[in-house]
């Protein structure tokens, strides 16, 4: 499950909420490396992005990785935007720990700006860990 987090390709598969596309510009998953990723609204949809017209584009460091047995991924995000309400670093903490019969996963998100609703947050969250869970489902091994 931890190549889930640190691997480009399966970030960029699950790590994305419905109705968006995803790529990955940059991703040196060590700690000090840094990501930059877009996600950007489907077509057919009016939602505003805060990097551009139907685009989020965030970017930061690895602050830390923790191998098991917790493992742990801190990543330092800011939305690459010229709204001053979204500006300002956000820490993403993904916490993978066993469970009965699996994986349980924790993410946190501090420094949430305030012109981002927390409901729509946790909301996209939710989808991005649905699509990580569905594999696993299914009987097949995650990325």
């Amino acid at each position: 499950m931890h190549s889930a987090s640190l691997d480009a390709d399966a970030v960029a598969a699950w790590r994305v909420p419905d109705g968006m596309t995803s790529r990955v510009h940059a991703f040196d998953a060590r700690e000090g490396g840094t990501f930059r990723v877009s996600l950007t609204y489907r077509d057919g949809t009016d939602a505003e992005g805060k990097s551009g017209a139907h685009t989020d584009t965030h970017h930061g460091p690895f602050a830390r990785l923790v191998p098991v047995p917790d493992e742990q991924v801190v990543e330092v995000l800011e939305f690459e935007t010229p709204d001053p309400a979204f500006r300002g670093s956000m820490t993403v903490t993904t916490t993978l720990a066993d469970a009965y019969g699996g994986t349980d996963v924790v993410v946190t998100h501090d420094g949430l700006p305030d012109a981002v609703p927390a409901a729509d947050n946790e909301t996209g969250t939710r989808m991005a860990l649905a699509k990580l869970a569905a594999p696993v489902e299914a009987g097949e091994r995650p990325s």
